[in-house]
């Protein structure tokens, strides 16, 4: 899950890749934005077949929150 989320940071919204790990913060260590949350969130949703809930985005603080998240949600 850890490197699809990595994947998609990436490519799509032009991250380094040495600044992905688990720990780092989405907005802080990384850099995005609200909107590029967003459109990760909504990457999420697209490949996973999945919804995630207004509140459950403002959990995601690091990439491991949405990695956990993740695991949690995809069956």
């Amino acid at each position: 899950m850890f490197e699809q989320i990595k994947e998609m940071l990436v490519e799509e919204l032009s991250v380094n890749p040495d600044d992905v790990t688990l720990d780092a913060e989405l907005v802080n260590d990384i850099g995005i934005n609200s909107l590029e949350l967003a459109d990760l969130v909504l990457m999420c949703e697209d490949r996973y077949g999945i919804e995630i809930g207004d509140s459950d985005i403002h959990d995601f603080l690091t990439v491991g929150d949405v990695v956990d998240y993740l695991s949690k949600t995809v069956k």
